[in-house]
């Protein structure tokens, strides 16, 4: 027995995923075609999708929003966890990255949930707000430019409705935001960012330590 939550060695890693994990063969096959990339060590895990596809799923959300496809994993998650009605808003900057992600969300059949929007997640989100839709989300996650993270989270709280809930990734970035040496901008925003989160009466949060450390951090009525 413990009374902190216990390390994860390869072999520990490989039994929770063999005895929780449900990933469908299509998503296995966009992790290990993104594997193959420059950049793959922005894909997030697969037992963290599933995870996130619960919460939405457990939330009853229908209209939710991402900042940072990638190649669409993280999309195909939680889009799959809406009803047929339901929306996601899926913001990134890569034509080229977002390409792939099509492609499988056309396989998946749920091309038709998710408006891919191309460009600043930042204006986006503005121009929700400014388009009246403040109050009308119930779900966001954010995996995106760390240091705009302070900014994506007033936005989306003000586009979350009471209740809602942002889920904001990359929190413990490896390792580094105890890491004294660090003081790239990503490390110090994140740093900052949780500081913030920690000490804002408007949620209610827990910083659950799975992939690189995930935010849950729910919207106060």
């Amino acid at each position: 027995m413990t009374n902190r939550t216990i390390q994860l060695d390869e072999a520990l890693y490989a039994y929770v995923t063999d005895m929780s994990l449900r990933e469908p063969a299509l998503l296995r096959r966009l992790r290990e075609e993104t594997a193959d990339l420059p950049e793959s060590n922005m894909q997030i895990a697969p037992e963290q999708g599933q995870f996130m596809a619960l919460l939405a799923t457990l939330m009853g959300a229908s209209r939710a929003i991402e900042l940072g496809v990638y190649t669409g994993y993280s999309a195909l998650c939680l889009a799959g966890a809406l009803p047929a009605h339901g929306r996601l808003v899926a913001c990134d900057l890569s034509t080229e990255w977002t390409a792939m992600a099509r492609r499988y969300w056309t396989e998946a059949g749920l091309a038709g949930r998710i408006d891919l929007r191309i460009g600043p997640a930042l204006e986006t989100l503005d121009g929700l707000l400014a388009a009246g839709e403040a109050g009308t989300f119930d779900l966001a996650f954010v995996d995106a430019d760390k240091e705009e993270y302070a900014d994506y989270y007033e936005r989306l709280l003000g586009l979350l409705r009471p209740g809602g809930l942002i889920m904001v990734d990359n929190v413990l970035w490896d390792g580094s935001v105890i890491d004294p040496a660090r003081d790239d901008g990503d490390t110090v925003a994140i740093r900052a960012f949780n500081e913030m989160v920690r000490d804002d009466p408007r949620v209610d949060i827990s910083l659950v330590p799975i992939g690189d450390g995930l935010t849950l951090a729910r919207k106060r009525p």
